[in-house]
């Protein structure tokens, strides 16, 4: 039985950010990707041209063609697309370290979550995270271990780390396959 994983890019800021998490997303077979928010989308039909084809440029150096490659949707209400996400029987999973105390307890370690044949992994602003009203969505937080003195990782390698801790047991299925 195979993952289905859709990632959703909330209020992301760079575009090099973007670029990154397209191709790690494409690399580790996410189905979707879900942009909302102020997030730079690729090939943006609600740009200027010159705009557009400005950010396909930024984003397209660090996608390196993965950008072509994934689905990808974006959707101007998250909120009320994560409630039929759940309807759907979609797990949301947020990645967040900047939890509220009463969500600490909603925090699981990466490597220990259960299998969910269908989840929907949240990235958040680079430094503010996951808006409050959109973590009240968030079925549990994966947290990923660190032993440095920094407190995250920047959001396209912490993407990998989650999607590639989320997805093992299916990219590892492949691979022997």
């Amino acid at each position: 039985m195979s993952m289905k994983l859709r990632l959703v890019l909330h209020n992301i800021r760079s575009v090099y950010n973007v670029g990154a998490i397209l191709r790690t997303a494409e690399g580790l077979g996410v189905d979707e990707v879900i942009f909302s928010g102020y997030t730079p989308r690729y090939d943006n039909a609600q740009l200027l041209p010159h705009l557009r084809a400005k950010l396909n440029r930024q984003i397209e150096k660090s996608a390196l063609g993965a950008e072509n490659m994934v689905s990808q949707e974006a959707v101007t209400d998250l909120s009320a697309w994560l409630v039929q996400s759940q309807l759907e029987g979609w797990k949301i999973v947020g990645l967040e370290n900047n939890l509220a105390p009463e969500e600490e307890a909603q925090k699981v370690l990466l490597g220990e979550q259960k299998y969910d044949e269908k989840t929907v992994l949240v990235l958040g602003e680079e430094v503010a995270g996951i808006p409050a009203e959109i973590r009240q969505a968030c079925e549990y937080f994966l947290e990923i271990p660190m032993v440095g003195r920094k407190e995250s990782f920047n959001v396209s390698v912490a993407a990998g780390i989650a999607l590639w801790g989320l997805m093992q047991k299916d990219l590892l299925a492949h691979k022997r396959s």
